[in-house]
């Protein structure tokens, strides 16, 4: 650290918020370099036994902190995310940086263009430090992949970290990483939130929309709800909007058993529902509610793998020998489905939004766990049972979370509790479709309910 820095000593720079550390760079009593220094460190510490960030780029980042620095010397206009370090999901190109999407058929790729939404993270001020860890593709909520290996939860290394952003999940956790990115099919940006403790917002589908696909949407994740409604705004184009409210009378609906369907285990249940207070003391009307579920678990799992065949379907046939089971899985039931099967689908999904919007029109919000289950061992690819009822593929333990995307609306995960495990646990909170910052309002409302 620089002399002139004026973190005290007893508060790493690597464990202020993302708000807190741009104001202490804005402010000058922070150099960009110093805070990328910091996370490099931390990297080089925790990095090692979790392999959360698989491609690093700490000569690049320093020269980037050091151009920011003087920029900011120069008096030159500063973004938001001026001087944060930063990690982008290794699913998303990155210029002159590997990208791998995790797969033995891009190991050694590296793309001559950034992402859309790598841009605007740069075009803001952020500098890159590297790219957090993602299973397969993105196939899944387990993160491992035959490239990197698995990263581990950082609340107890024989656990997963969740996926698919696992890797910015855990960076975010230990310091490594003021700010993440991430992508959201089936709970991408909130499973690993919820089991590594931190914040990720699904937004509504398809507000930033460089990610394909009916369901697919890209989005931010943070320690705080303030740090990812920071970048936000970055991701999605969109004004800051985030004014103060209260929340006296806000209708909420609080979930019972997402249609009979969906079992979820008990420990997650009681942490979930222990929840409910916090919004009472909020003065919510809280009454237990839900839309009709019907048809949504078919309708998300048919047009996912439409989406996914259309999207890498010839190119995963033609690697067949890189590709891992599941995926190939996938691959065989895709060919299955017929012109009708997706039309159906998408006239299905349509009339879903339609019943949510309709449902959200008396109540503002509705409730729910991230996850139905606490992070699981991470040699275990996925849950086969939860609570004594056995699951039929991979993807069933993710019910909570993609009942969700099915709608359209955005959603957030928070950290709400611990178990007697000492695992994380997130609490999913729903919102109406483009309203993402009343989401986040409401969000940090109970995040800062929990705190009191």
């Amino acid at each position: 650290m620089d002399a002139g820095s004026g973190v005290s000593e007893e508060v790493s720079i690597c464990d202020l918020s993302a708000v807190e550390m741009a104001r202490e760079i804005r402010a000058g009593s922070l150099s960009a370099r110093d805070a990328v220094m910091a996370h490099l460190e931390r990297i080089e510490q925790e990095n090692p036994v979790l392999n959360a960030v698989v491609t690093l780029v700490a000569e690049k980042a320093l020269a980037w902190a050091a151009q920011a620095d003087e920029a900011q010397a120069r008096g030159e206009a500063l973004g938001p995310l001026h001087g944060l370090p930063v990690v982008h999901k290794d699913l998303q190109p990155t210029k002159g940086i590997r990208t791998t999407w995790g797969s033995r058929i891009f190991k050694d790729f590296v793309p001559e263009a950034d992402a859309p939404l790598v841009s605007r993270m740069r075009a803001a001020g952020a500098i890159t430090l590297g790219k957090s860890n993602t299973p397969e593709f993105g196939a899944g909520s387990q993160t491992f992949n035959e490239v990197f290996g698995a990263t581990l939860n950082p609340y107890d290394l024989t656990k997963t970290c969740g996926g698919s952003t696992g890797g910015g999940a855990v960076a975010l956790s230990r310091g490594m990483a003021a700010l993440a990115d991430g992508s959201d099919l089936g709970g991408s940006l909130r499973n690993p939130a919820s089991f590594c403790g931190v914040v990720g917002l699904r937004p509504s589908a398809p507000a930033v929309p460089e990610e394909w696909g009916p369901m697919a949407v890209e989005g931010p994740m943070g320690r705080t709800v303030a740090d990812v409604a920071l970048l936000w705004p970055v991701l999605s184009g969109q004004a800051v909007s985030m004014p103060r409210r209260g929340f006296e009378g806000v209708r909420i609906a609080w979930w019972k058993d997402l249609g009979g369907n969906v079992p979820v285990d008990p420990r997650v249940r009681a942490i979930t529902n222990a929840q409910r207070r916090v919004f009472e003391s909020l003065g919510c009307v809280v009454e237990e509610a839900e839309p009709s579920w019907f048809g949504v678990d078919e309708t998300f799992k048919t047009l996912r793998l439409w989406s996914r065949d259309v999207k890498l379907g010839a190119l995963l046939r033609r690697n067949r020998d890189l590709v891992k089971d599941s995926i190939l899985w996938e691959l065989e039931e895709a060919g299955k489905l017929s012109a009708p099967d997706v039309g159906a689908a998408l006239v299905k999904q349509v009339e879903i939004e339609q019943r949510m919007r309709r449902f959200l029109e008396r109540y503002e919000f509705f409730v729910l766990p991230v996850s139905q289950v606490l992070p699981f061992d991470v040699t275990t690819p996925y849950p086969t049972e939860i609570d004594g009822v056995k699951l039929n593929t991979y993807i069933d333990w993710m019910k909570s979370c993609y009942y969700i995307s099915t709608t359209g609306c955005p959603a957030v995960s928070v950290p709400c509790g611990l178990s007697e495990e000492g695992l994380p646990v997130g609490i999913q909170i729903v919102g109406r479709h483009r309203d993402e910052w009343g989401l986040l309002r409401m969000a940090q409302a109970f995040e800062e309910g929990r705190a009191s």
